[in-house]
């Protein structure tokens, strides 16, 4: 019997829901950390952000409205479908870091182990960092965190799964959506985690995720007026997006020089970064 051909894939983009090509039609080949071929990924363009941008912001108030318990049980079954697709992960993460087996298993567990908490903390961080506040005068006055908006999120270079999810899971955990550029070199956990996205309950256009590099696609990001924060952990010129973002005031969240270790054990820095605290005053009754 002669040797099968395998089927060389060519992956898409995930915009809005959906799994469109890339504008460009620009494709680029990836190949694990001994230089053997995988699969081609989309090469995502301008206007493949822009498209992917206008998604984030249609699915904004439909995921900030919701109740922070329906996003946290949403989010939950992220994590159920993850589970379920865990060999897979584990060889992607494994062929794209150069893992060895246990190794890639234990980065893929705390992978999901990382989205379950994220999830849940939907329904507690107004407790922790809202407050009812003590006034002089008949009045009650709350604060309550809301979330940012749309975020742009440069997913870390070298961590292809934990290292992303630590950064998209907390950003959606608020009510933001997002558009994220993933790893140029190892894309490959980033589509099989937007595939995860597909078929979970999470609304379309509330996670977007882009194949391409992150010096072509970070500034568009930072200069776009729709966008209202940026997580620039996967850029290599943050100054030079920090002054395109300037130019819409967005926030830029503040990162490590270096990529972090992202087995330690997370807090809720990112969680605060993402949200913003709304005061409000109301007479009290007779």
């Amino acid at each position: 019997m002669s040797e099968r051909v395998t089927v060389a894939k060519t992956y898409k983009l995930f915009i809005g829901g959906k799994f469109p090509r890339s504008e460009s039609g620009r494709v680029y080949p990836v190949t694990d950390s001994k230089g053997n071929f995988l699969a081609n990924a989309a090469h995502a363009s301008r206007k493949d952000v822009r498209d992917a941008v206008v998604a984030a912001r249609k699915a904004f108030p439909g995921w900030s409205g919701a109740t922070a318990y329906n996003r946290g049980q949403v989010l939950y079954r992220v994590a159920e479908v993850l589970e379920g697709r865990r060999d897979q992960f584990v060889a992607e993460v494994g062929a794209a870091e150069g893992l060895s087996g246990r190794r890639a298993e234990a980065v893929v567990d705390a992978a999901i182990d990382r989205w379950v908490w994220y999830a849940g903390w939907t329904d507690k961080v107004a407790s922790v960092l809202g407050a009812a506040n003590p006034v002089a005068g008949p009045y009650f006055s709350f604060t309550v965190p809301e979330p940012t908006g749309v975020v742009g999120i440069l997913a870390p270079q070298k961590s292809s799964l934990l290292g992303l999810v630590s950064v998209l899971a907390p950003a959606l955990a608020t009510g933001c959506t997002a558009v994220v550029v993933s790893s140029a070199e190892r894309p490959l956990p980033a589509i099989t985690l937007s595939e995860v996205l597909a078929t979970s309950d999470l609304p379309g256009g509330v996670a977007n995720i882009l194949t391409g590099r992150a010096a072509e696609l970070g500034p568009w990001l930072a200069s776009h007026g729709d966008v209202n924060a940026l997580d620039p952990t996967g850029a290599e010129d943050r100054a030079e997006l920090a002054r395109e973002a300037a130019g819409t005031v967005k926030r830029v969240l503040a990162v490590p020089a270096e990529e972090p270790d992202w087995t330690q054990r997370p807090d809720i820095a990112r969680l605060r970064r993402y949200l913003e605290a709304k005061t409000v005053w109301h007479p009290m009754g007779v």
